[in-house]
């Protein structure tokens, strides 16, 4: 009888012992089987996860902008005064919803494609119509002493802008700041000069690329990865490594995301590539992702960071390089005096922003982050924010640029570019990736606690009958 109830225990722990054991065993045996479930659907080749989101966004993205007017245009084209700025908005757009077009898979593990730009308004999203008038910025006035430098020209210039009536400060409409108009000075040239103008024109029907990028087929940590831009590995607007397209275009990086890594992407839309580094931990629709933010040093002065160094392209306007949180993009857009930064100069200099009156920066309102799911690498939320501005410089030949006093940078608009995943993506993600790897858990924790308890009673009552017997 003793005997029997002795074996009995020891055969209860040697039971617990194996399920412990087994839940053990289960880590890295069921890490391995995720592992390759994971890069079995997140290359990007017809038919996987992966695929399907890169084809198409599998969220619904959003352009919203807001538009800053001029409260003080008197005093900003008589006395030179300072800007008094107030955003107007959001005006909201649906973008990113075209497939991607001419999609070929080339023989060394990458796949080209071209991205179409389409942009469609949201008036339900908006504040107002594409007909809301703002004051702002005569685009064409300030870009003409930057594009042309010469005395002589400048003195024709400034005869077809008096002619035309054109000042420094015009009213139009949210739609064509957007998108394009015709221009009264720019249609007095008598020189064949295309005669529209607009922040982001051409847009509509216009294509970014071609991009090359790795399908992750023959190594998965470059899934994603930008191989070329425009049939170039650099953008020939930087100096050194600023001139190198980085990283993937943001919409995924390559699976198994640590919290120590800096993400790397590259946008067109800044003209650079740029990082984000971990910020905390976010749940997203029962999905726990990691945050990745664009930390202030993307965007600091190379005497605070060094690396910055090839970012710094006019030292007069950036004090010998010692301005932070705006980058000039002139030379990726023709010359033009553009300059782009965070929302209400974030992370920027002081002496930036006391230029103009009105702004109120916020990091968690103007802030650029992706939440990425860290198993499989898929951007499944983001906020894109940046900030478009021209460079107003003293010229005395112009009449209309007369009475600037210094160069500064003047504020047109900021954006936000945001997506979150779909309810019905979002529960096919987790049906198809995350619960299996939270089943997987679950499953080993309760196999390794069960069979500790299991070990731990039997092997304690068995000690105890034993006792007994010897008493």
């Amino acid at each position: 009888m003793g005997c029997n109830r002795n074996c009995g225990l020891l055969t209860g722990a040697i039971i617990g012992a194996v399920l412990a054991i087994f839940g053990g065993v289960l880590i890295p045996v069921g890490d391995k089987l995720i592992g390759k479930a994971i890069k079995k659907d997140a290359v990007i080749a017809n038919g996987t996860i992966a695929f399907e989101n890169w084809l198409v966004p599998g969220s619904t993205v959003y352009r919203q902008f807001w538009i800053f007017d001029v409260q003080n245009p008197s005093e900003v084209l008589e006395q030179g005064a300072r800007p008094r700025l107030e955003q107007r908005g959001p005006y909201t757009y649906r973008v990113r919803y075209l497939p991607k077009e001419n999609i070929t898979e080339n023989s060394d593990g990458t796949i080209s494609y071209m991205l179409p730009n389409v942009a469609h308004f949201e008036p339900d999203m908006s504040v107002g119509t594409e007909n809301d008038t703002i004051t702002c910025l005569n685009l064409a006035v300030v870009a003409a002493p930057a594009l042309h430098t010469n005395t002589f020209i400048q003195l024709l210039l400034n005869t077809w802008i008096k002619s035309s009536k054109s000042q420094m400060l015009q009213n139009r409409t949210v739609k064509e700041i957007l998108w394009g108009y015709k221009d009264p000075f720019l249609n007095k040239i008598p020189f064949p000069v295309d005669p529209v103008v607009g922040v982001f024109y051409p847009y509509n029907g216009t294509f970014d690329g071609p991009y090359k990028v790795y399908t992750g087929k023959e190594d998965i940590k470059k899934t994603a990865i930008i191989e070329s831009y425009k049939n170039k590995r650099n953008l020939s607007y930087w100096e050194g490594h600023c001139d190198l397209v980085n990283g993937t275009d943001g919409a995924s990086f390559p699976p198994f995301v640590k919290k120590d890594q800096i993400l790397r992407f590259f946008s067109s839309d800044i003209c650079r590539s740029i990082y984000g580094a971990f910020q905390g931990k976010q749940d997203v629709k029962g999905i726990s992702l990691y945050r990745f933010a664009v930390p202030r040093e993307a965007f600091a002065s190379p005497a605070e960071v060094k690396d910055n160094y090839c970012f710094c392209t006019d030292e007069v306007i950036s004090k010998n390089c010692t301005i932070a949180g705006v980058l000039d993009i002139s030379a990726c857009k023709g010359g033009k005096p553009v300059f782009i930064s965070l929302p209400h100069f974030l992370h920027a200099s002081d002496s930036v922003l006391h230029d103009v009156e009105g702004l109120s920066p916020n990091e968690k309102e103007h802030e650029t982050f992706l939440d990425v799911e860290p198993i499989t690498g898929f951007t499944l939320q983001f906020a894109k924010r940046l900030q478009v501005n021209l460079l107003v410089k003293p010229a005395p030949k112009i009449e209309a640029l007369s009475k600037v006093k210094n160069p500064y940078i003047f504020p047109l608009l900021w954006l936000n570019e945001s997506a979150v995943i779909g309810d019905a993506k979002a529960e096919m993600f987790r049906n198809k990736v995350t619960g299996r790897i939270q089943m997987l858990s679950v499953l080993q924790m309760a196999l390794m606690i069960a069979g500790s308890v299991l070990f731990l009673a039997f092997m304690g009552s068995y000690f105890i009958c034993r006792s007994k017997k010897l008493k």
